[in-house]
């Protein structure tokens, strides 16, 4: 595996997290038939929420993986920073889905270190 099919394998999953929970809150707006904003609906707003935020967050940390995959960087390297963040993208879903709130706060640590080190390598491999 190359680092560029590497980074290419956590776009893809995170891809699909983020259809994942678009297609949740689609679901629930067909259910309460509320087709702009929460309506009040808190579980609604919960899913847009879960689907807003891995919005926020996976965009950036992708591309900066992507990046990381263009210069000598080794595959573990890619492998350990997207396996990170994805752990911590799919881990924050679940626990803003349920209420499991440990999985919550596990999976946004797991989302920022992923971060951190995604950041911290590109801005090595630039410098470098």
């Amino acid at each position: 595996m190359t680092a560029v099919s590497a980074a290419a394998l956590y776009i893809g999953v995170n891809i699909l997290l983020l259809f994942f929970l678009s297609f949740r809150v689609v679901g629930s707006r067909m259910r309460t038939k509320v087709s702009l904003g929460s309506g009040g609906d808190s579980d609604l707003e919960l899913r847009m929420r879960a689907h807003g935020n891995a919005a926020e967050y996976i965009p950036a940390c992708m591309l900066g993986l992507f990046v990381l995959s263009q210069f000598p960087v080794p595959v573990w390297a890619i492998h350990g920073l997207g396996g990170v963040f994805t752990l911590g993208r799919v881990l924050h879903a679940f626990g803003l889905s349920t209420t499991a709130l440990w999985a919550r706060q596990f999976g946004m640590i797991l989302t920022w270190l992923g971060m951190l080190g995604i950041g911290a390598a590109v801005i090595y491999v630039a410098v470098v």
